[in-house]
């Protein structure tokens, strides 16, 4: 009998503001760029993108090119669906390892 596999969505997981926190803290922890636009770009969909739109003043396919798996949303992007999304950036001092 052959397996039958589905396509996971990680937005579906997302709802509530504590498991998009979470998920939003692993991707920075990752340290990559790509994973962490990846990472918005979830967020954004588990919000609901029309919404990111309308309060980022841009258009959805904007935002879906910007963070798709290709995406390279500048910095400008980024921030603003940051903002939207209530999710801050902040710097700290590394603790000593």
């Amino acid at each position: 009998m052959a397996e039958r596999l589905t396509n996971y969505d990680p937005a579906e997981d997302l709802g509530s503001d504590e498991a998009i926190a979470i998920f939003m803290a692993e991707a920075f922890q990752s340290n990559d760029a790509a994973y962490i636009a990846h990472a918005l770009g979830v967020v954004a969909r588990a919000k609901g993108m029309a919404q990111i739109a309308g309060q980022t003043g841009l258009s959805r396919e904007q935002l879906y090119r910007s963070f798709s798996e290709k995406g390279n949303p500048t910095l400008k992007t980024t921030l603003a669906v940051m903002k939207a999304l209530g999710v801050e950036l902040t710097a700290k001092i590394p603790t000593a390892a």
